[in-house]
């Protein structure tokens, strides 16, 4: 298995055990979205999807969709911990132990982004 296949399957974990750990989540639903692995709430109007892909042999892009804005947030809240690509994706790197704790914050706030609309302060 590669050092990418590894750090890939470790973030995928991660996605999982949030949406278990997260409340209103409920169950993901994967799928392919232009061919790499996205995990969104199986319910809607919950959250916002999170799709992960091999970008090289060292490094996995968590990609979240861009008019939601969460990577700027994430910018904001944690402007030293992870290394951005635009307005779309925290880029890891299988040389780099994973923020364990502020990911998951990440992934959380992904996956109840239209919850935290509706109820900005709850």
């Amino acid at each position: 298995m590669s050092a990418a296949q590894a750090l890939f399957d470790r973030l995928k974990a991660l996605i999982l055990e949030t949406a278990r750990e997260t409340d209103g989540v409920g169950e993901l639903s994967e799928s392919l979205k232009w061919g790499e692995p996205s995990f969104a709430p199986a319910k809607p109007r919950i959250g916002s999807s999170v799709r992960l892909v091999i970008r090289d042999a060292e490094t996995v892009a968590m990609l979240f969709i861009c008019h939601t804005h969460l990577v700027d947030r994430f910018r904001e809240i944690y402007p030293d911990t992870f290394a951005f690509e635009g307005n779309r994706a925290l880029v890891f790197s299988a040389q780099e132990e994973i923020p364990v704790a502020e990911t998951k914050h990440c992934i959380a706030m992904a996956l109840t982004w239209h919850l935290r609309k509706r109820h900005p302060h709850g």
